[in-house]
């Protein structure tokens, strides 16, 4: 069962929230975020993303950038830029994007349950990636961003969520980075502190659904600072790491695109012969197709868009992996045909966001960057949920969440 807690959280007086909040740290690059922290002393760029106050091509990974993350941490809260509550509580935070709004509860999540399983998975983790946020957390005694979780939708923390945000909000903003609405309000009251940390209690599993690398960091820096504490109770403040939980059905997942280089010496007519061997290929024509179930894919390629629907007895329908469409393209287009088997390090593929479109696709094809592009229709949470129970990992670059968590709106110390 799901063990969380309340927390004094460190977070920007209201008149500074919009200098201070940001884009997450893994959504944009050192140059990206030096122009987005531009004359803004007060971003939380310059410590997520400290390299920005280095010359241009310093690397994100000097020990000096980490020092300098420490460095600005310090600075920010000397400042009065980050102040922590009195008192340990809950948070709600609220998206608003294409006017639907996704409310998630903001907890200290146990490193004992990530690590035991009852914080579920569904992606492979790089050593290489862990141990630069592992860095980070050290350096600087706290999860500075948030981890995005799901868990199975319940009435009783609806209702509750519900008392709150229906009154006005200790944050309210449009975000300049993605128009999206974001807004914060305070769980203060004894009672329904008790109440939440009693119902995650009686929640079999969360779900990691944004925020591997970051779940992985937290916890094992947790876990490495309770083996080297010799006095280690277990109800230390490093035990727990930032989450924002959200009911699942609430979620909203982009579907995750494909743009490939060439199409391993085939011409396009042949490509779409050899893929009528799995596929029912349909031309659509110039106007951009959106495939509109499971088991149908979008091509475009040759100035042409073509619709795919999977063929009967192509795929395990038993299989909540193999049934995946990232699963499908994969082996039927990707590799069978177009000669690609990893997908994390084969430089003949890419990956664009849904949240970019169709046109997208289309541009980097049109420019000759690209030869072909391949639409998928989304995965859902349930499929993740299944994947997740069952102990497989999702293919790579499966999942897209919209909207992003927005960092800087509160901070985890971890003492």
């Amino acid at each position: 069962m799901a063990i969380v807690k309340p927390f004094r959280g460190l977070r920007p007086p209201r008149e500074y929230v919009e200098r201070v909040e940001s884009r997450p740290y893994d959504v944009l690059n050192s140059e990206e975020a030096r122009a987005e922290a531009d004359g803004n002393p007060m971003s939380l760029y310059h410590i997520i993303k400290p390299e920005i106050d280095f010359p241009v091509g310093t690397s994100e990974y000097d020990p000096a950038v980490y020092e300098k993350a420490a460095e600005n941490f310090r600075h920010f809260q000397e400042q009065g830029w980050l102040v922590q509550d009195e008192q340990e509580m809950y948070y709600i935070y609220a998206q608003t994007m294409n006017g639907r709004t996704q409310y998630g509860l903001v907890v200290a999540a146990s490193v004992e349950d990530y690590l035991n399983g009852v914080i579920k998975k569904h992606e492979l983790t790089r050593k290489d990636k862990e141990e630069d946020r592992m860095k980070h957390v050290r350096v600087n005694n706290a999860n500075l961003e948030p981890v995005f979780f799901a868990y199975p939708d319940h009435a009783a923390l609806d209702a509750i969520v519900a008392a709150y945000t229906g009154g006005e909000p200790e944050y309210r903003f449009v975000a300049p980075g993605d128009g999206f609405e974001h807004a914060f309000w305070l769980v203060d009251r004894e009672e329904d502190i008790r109440k939440i940390t009693e119902i995650f209690a009686g929640i079999p599993y969360l779900y990691i659904a944004d925020g591997h690398h970051r779940s992985a960091a937290a916890a094992l820096v947790g876990a490495e600072k309770g083996k080297t504490n010799p006095n280690h109770r277990g109800d230390e403040e490093y035990n727990y790491f930032m989450a924002v939980c959200f009911p699942a059905s609430q979620l909203t997942i982009l579907d995750y695109n494909r743009v490939v280089r060439d199409l391993n010496g085939l011409s396009a007519s042949e490509f779409l012969k050899r893929l009528s061997a799995d596929f029912e290929v349909a031309c659509m024509g110039e106007t951009p197709y959106r495939p509109s179930r499971l088991h149908e894919f979008s091509l475009y390629v040759d100035g042409a868009w073509y619709r795919l629907r999977l063929l009967p007895g192509r795929c395990d329908e038993s299989s909540p992996i193999d049934a995946l469409d990232v699963s499908i393209s994969s082996r039927l287009i990707l590799d069978k045909i177009l000669g690609i088997k990893d997908l994390r390090s084969d430089k003949r593929i890419d990956f664009v966001g849904g949240l970019r479109g169709l046109e997208e696709l289309k541009r980097r094809c049109d420019t000759g960057e690209m030869k072909a592009a391949l639409a998928l229709y989304p995965v859902s949470m349930q499929q993740i949920m299944d994947i997740a129970d069952s102990g497989q990992i999702m293919p790579p670059k499966a999942t897209w969440f919209e909207p992003k968590l927005r960092s800087g709106l509160i901070v985890h110390k971890l003492e």
